[in-house]
Parts: C-alpha cells; sequence; structure tokens
C-alpha cells in the first residue's frame, strides 16, 4: 500500500506464466498489434506510435528524451518534486540546455509560470511530469499545451504514477509524447513502458533516423546525427513495432503479454470507471488518516486520486512505524524522498489495490501501530470516517 510498485492483479501475474513465443511468430506480432490499438484507448489518443518500450518505466522516460531532443536544444523542466529533478538529470544526459521552473514540494506550477519561461527559455521540448509520488501533487496539463502550441513547442508528460487512476486526455491535451510504467495504477508488474507520439513527434525522431549497418538495406536512413542511444532509439523501435518488423532487439515477451492485460482489464472494467474507483479509494484514505487526526501534507486541491502523503506525528520514528506495518500486518507503505524523507508517510490506494478492504485494513493496522508508538488517536477514528465516505456512496 506504498507509492508503488503494487500487488499486481492476479490475471497479470497469470498473462506472465504465458509460454514464451518467438518474436516473430504471427501469434506475437499479433500480440504486439493488438497490445497498440488498446494502449490508444488507454491514452486517449489517436497516435498511430503507441507502444511499448522495453524496460521500466525511466526508459520510456529516457527513449523519449534522447530521440526528440538533440544535443544543444533547450528542454524547459517544471519541477514540483523528485520526478521533475530526474527529468532534469535525463534530458542532462542527453546533452540538452535544460531550464527549471520551480514550484515548492507540496504544490504545483502554475500554467502562467511556464507560459513566463516557455517565453523566456523559447524551448524545444517541456517536459513535465503529471503525478509525482514523490509529493503526491499531480500536475494540471489541460492548459499547458495550447501554451506549447502556440509557442512551436513540443510537450512532453511522464505519467508513470498517474496514467489510469487520474484523468489523461493526450489528444484532447496536445500531448506530443507521452510515457508510463505498469507499477502503478495499471495494476501490472514494473519492467514495460507504455508509450505514444504524435505524428509530429514521429517527424522530429524520423529526422534522426538511422538503422544500423548489420541490417541496413539500400535506401535505408543513415542521419548525421543519430539519436545518442541504440537501445533507445525510437525510430528504431518504430520500425520494429511496424509494418516492416526491422529487427532491434528481442522482445521482452513476459512483459508484453502483461502489459496487453493490464490494458485489457482496464479498459473491461471502463477508462473513467477505474479513474473514478481511484478517486472514490483516494477520498477514503485521505478521510481515514485525518480520521486517526494526522495532517495531510501539501495541497490536496491538487493530490493524485491513488495516494497521499501523511505527516509523521511529532516523537514517532517513521521507519520504525513503517516496519512495524510490515512485520505486524504484512502491509507496506512508503516513506518519500529529500526534504520530505522521514517526514512523511506515501500510503498507496492505486491499481489492483483501489479497493475498500485494502483501505479498511490499512487504516486498522495503522491506528494499532500508532498507539504502541504512543501516539493518541480517536479509537476507530480512521475505519469510520473512510466508512463515512463508502456510505456516502452507497447512499440511495
Amino acid at each position: 500500500m506504498g507509492p508503488g510498485p503494487i500487488d499486481a492483479d492476479p490475471r497479470v501475474l497469470r498473462a506472465l506464466s504465458t509460454p514464451l513465443i518467438g518474436q516473430y511468430d504471427p501469434v506475437m506480432t499479433g500480440y504486439m498489434n493488438d497490445t497498440m490499438a488498446l494502449y490508444r484507448q488507454v491514452w486517449a489518443t489517436t497516435n498511430e506510435a503507441t507502444f511499448l518500450v522495453d524496460g521500466t518505466s525511466r526508459a520510456g522516460i529516457e527513449a523519449a528524451l534522447v530521440s526528440l531532443v538533440r544535443p544543444g536544444q533547450r528542454v524547459l523542466v517544471p519541477v514540483f518534486g523528485r520526478f521533475g529533478h530526474l527529468l532534469t538529470e535525463i534530458a542532462h544526459r542527453a546533452q540538452a540546455e535544460v531550464h527549471t521552473v520551480e514550484a515548492p514540494w507540496g504544490q504545483v506550477v502554475t500554467p502562467a509560470a511556464v507560459e513566463e519561461a516557455v517565453v523566456r527559455v523559447r524551448p524545444h521540448l517541456l517536459a513535465v511530469v503529471q503525478g509525482d509520488t514523490s509529493t503526491t501533487m499531480c500536475q494540471p496539463l489541460e492548459d499547458l499545451g495550447e501554451i506549447c502550441a502556440r509557442h512551436g513547442v513540443l510537450f512532453y508528460t511522464d505519467a508513470t504514477a498517474s496514467l489510469g487512476g487520474n484523468p489523461f486526455e493526450a489528444d484532447a491535451w496536445g500531448l506530443d509524447a507521452a510515457t508510463a510504467g505498469l507499477q502503478k495504477c495499471l495494476a501490472g508488474p514494473s519492467g514495460s513502458a507504455p508509450i505514444t507520439l504524435s505524428p509530429r513527434a514521429v517527424e522530429v525522431v524520423r529526422a534522426r533516423s538511422r538503422v544500423e549497418a548489420g541490417i541496413r538495406e539500400e535506401g535505408d536512413a543513415d542521419a548525421d546525427d543519430p539519436i545518442r542511444s541504440n537501445y533507445f532509439d525510437l525510430g528504431m523501435i518504430l520500425d520494429y513495432w511496424g509494418p516492416r518488423r526491422l529487427n532491434h532487439h528481442t522482445e521482452a515477451t513476459s512483459m508484453l503479454y502483461a502489459a496487453r492485460e493490464c490494458a485489457r482489464i482496464l479498459l473491461e472494467e471502463g477508462r473513467q470507471a477505474v479513474i473514478d474507483r481511484h478517486a472514490l479509494h483516494g477520498r477514503a484514505m485521505l478521510a481515514g488518516v485525518r480520521g486517526l487526526g494526522l495532517q495531510v501534507f501539501g495541497d490536496v486541491a491538487h493530490k493524485m486520486h491513488n495516494v497521499v502523503a501523511v505527516e509523521i506525528p511529532a516523537g514517532l520514528d517513521g521507519d520504525a512505524g513503517r516496519a512495524a506495518m510490515l512485520a505486524d500486518f504484512g502491509i507496506e507503505i512508503g516513506t518519500s524522498f529529500g526534504p520530505l524523507h522521514g517526514r512523511v508517510w506515501r500510503i498507496g490506494t492505486m491499481g489492483y489495490n483501489a479497493r475498500q478492504d485494502t483501505v479498511l485494513l490499512t487504516l486498522a493496522a495503522l491506528e494499532q501501530v500508532l498507539r504502541r508508538g504512543g501516539v493518541r488517536v480517536p479509537p476507530g477514528g480512521g475505519v469510520d470516517a473512510a466508512y463515512a465516505v463508502y456510505d456516502e456512496v452507497r447512499a440511495p
């Protein structure tokens, strides 16, 4: 019940055990085509270039940035937590000229601040985290696409922690690229990174295309300034997933099965229904921790549906409290990073774990851990407050 990874849906675990097949088996290429179509619905896009990058969510981020940004081009990153700093780190390593616009941890960056920075910096790419689990904040994206379009800027977001559990509209919001992972609201294991690219982003990638010498044919692209990574070259990965099926790497077959099943499960329940489920159980957990008398960190108006940051009560050893939750109740919750390490616990309600039973059990266990740590809490306060949320929804 931390900020991710979470328990995978049992149906995803079963999909992982499916027998392996060759990467050019017609069934395998059929699964690839099926997965692309499923994730177009998950992302709410018509982008043909919607596929998977083999690797954890960070692999998707790196593939996007190294493929969309040439050395020396300017990248603007709004930073409001640890993972904004990660985007700046990866962009630096891609040899970009990186600029930031920052908000204090626990807040988000306003559209006005982003536009001021865009006008001042004139970046090639705006790279922003939608949901930063280090602070639990969800950066509004709705206005940023229009800002980018007006100023001729590519718009990329990392939606690792938010996709599936919070609203996301790739086309309606004007995204040129977006990446995610499976291990949060998509209810899967870490190890595959869904990605979608707009036609404009594909043009940028194709302008740097280079087919490696061992498989190059006459007339194939051989750019003078190719993408500076082989494994994360989105041009070659597009050729692998596209009709040409040009060999690039050996597909991570089991992770493809898992990613496909994650999307199937989400769409079977209904995209909006899954977002609503995360909102409900997130609201119950928020009410529950407040019902225990705990303070919530950050601007709750911009909190993600799927994780809450709780201030650790004064005098209580936060790491000891987390250890007791795990050892005594088999429930894992998280701490945080940097200035928030040891100051907050992060409690997730996401993916397969966004359920009433997990919320109530976590709150009941947390109450006992707090009591044994010498913290005075209202008896049953957390569970009662969560029940009040559920009862309100169930009321005729």
